[in-house]
């Protein structure tokens, strides 16, 4: 393809190669050049140097444009794709698309926690700023700050019917605050030594966990604030507590590298998961509906036939994400992709997906049956700490060290 250039084009150009030329000390080719087009003047000073900076700047371009179209590229397809009436999607396949719906912004510090309630339209936010703050996520409206902390607030959870909130802090102690009326702290529970970094209640409501730097897991009665058991055996800070919707069983996780599972009404540990190579920082239980689809991802290696669970995922500063059958104390798959710690992790209510948020500013959306990482979203401008996924609305929360929460819908 000739590129037809004007007369005064081409004279310009004639100029600029030739102060090129000269200036790198090409004399005989500058002469025989000169000759023959005909340049009887010295190059005028507009001309030096020109030749290297077009030359630059076309690359630079070229590098711009194919980044676009990249980027466009992403864009149609997010539209063909993403769009519910294009590709009719059931509530069950919907996974959160960007861009975010909402960012929230208000804290003064890193989000460690973020939490829908379980009936209303609402999200809690906990934060290093020691509060907790209160949104609606339809609107993305600040409701209201719980203050009571006098140190980093570490995790949040509400009982079954959100009428109740429980809060654990650096401050050693837990909180709960009522969640109907007054939203005032009706009590305040103290006897870990250490950092408190994860809470949950137990289903029916009436007792709490508590997991601790102090390497304990502690039980509280919800009525009178009163301590009634302490599990050991984790030999590092206990990172996470999370309690099985039956009720009977809970997990743990820790700076040990392990995962233990418990049972509620022993003190004992009914089996420990041993196959990350760091710090475990997050656990979520698979809902029922998830069974089939980690049975599937299992089935390549699985001589045994079907696995009963409950399942369990983990993730961990290995930057993996495993899949357990607590069962049998089984690791049944390992999900790579993130880039840094992982940090927080939901399972999809529909059960064939997996979502985790990372310090590598993701939020990646795992395909369970196929072992894959299906969608990854640049989340945040620094690490994601904290993802929560609505049991029964299509929204997805996340939290960051950016100090924002943003609401990602589903579709």
């Amino acid at each position: 393809m000739k590129m037809v250039l004007s007369q005064r084009q081409r004279e310009e150009l004639n100029q600029a190669i030739a102060d090129y030329l000269g200036s790198n000390g090409y004399n005989d080719s500058l002469e025989a050049f000169r000759k023959e087009a005909d340049l009887s003047t010295e190059p005028e000073k507009k001309f030096g140097g020109l030749l290297e900076k077009k030359w630059t700047s076309v690359i630079r371009l070229q590098k711009k444009v194919m980044e676009l179209e990249a980027k466009l590229t992403e864009a149609e397809k997010e539209v063909i794709e993403g769009a519910p009436t294009k590709n009719k999607r059931t509530p069950g396949e919907w996974i959160p698309r960007p861009p975010e719906k909402y960012s929230l912004t208000g804290h003064r510090a890193s989000i460690t926690r973020v939490i829908f309630h379980p009936i209303f339209g609402l999200m809690v936010s906990a934060s290093e700023d020691a509060t907790i703050k209160i949104w609606d996520f339809e609107t993305g409206e600040y409701e209201r700050s719980l203050k009571g902390h006098t140190d980093s607030v570490q995790d949040v959870a509400f009982d079954a019917q959100g009428k109740l909130l429980a809060s654990c802090s650096a401050d050693l102690s837990i909180k709960l605050w009522d969640f109907q009326q007054s939203y005032e702290c009706v009590k305040t529970m103290h006897g870990h030594d250490h950092n408190v970094s994860s809470v949950a209640f137990v289903p029916a409501g009436d007792y709490v966990l508590s997991a601790s730097r102090d390497r304990t897991i502690k039980m509280w009665e919800v009525a009178t604030g009163y301590c009634v058991k302490t599990y050991t055996g984790h030999r590092e800070w206990v990172r996470m507590v999370r309690v099985h919707i039956e009720g009977s069983i809970f997990a743990t996780c820790s700076n040990d590298h392990t995962i233990r599972v418990w049972l509620t009404n022993s003190k004992d540990c009914k089996v420990e998961l041993r196959d990350h190579e760091h710090t475990v920082e997050c656990i979520a239980w698979a809902p029922e509906a998830a069974a089939s689809a980690i049975n599937e991802a299992a089935g390549a290696d699985n001589k045994k036939g079907h696995h009963q669970g409950p399942f369990l995922a983990s993730g961990s500063r290995d930057k993996t994400i495993r899949i357990w059958d607590v069962s049998v104390g089984l690791c049944l798959l390992t999900l790579n992709g993130h880039d840094n710690w992982v940090r927080g992790l939901a399972f999809h209510p529909g059960g064939k997906y997996l979502v985790s948020a990372s310090d590598d500013k993701t939020i990646r959306v795992w395909d369970l049956r196929n072992k894959r990482c299906m969608k990854t979203l640049y989340a945040h401008q620094h690490f994601c700490t904290s993802i929560d996924f609505h049991k029964a609305h299509p929204y997805v929360i996340s939290g960051s060290v950016d100090q924002t929460v943003k609401v990602w819908e589903c579709r």
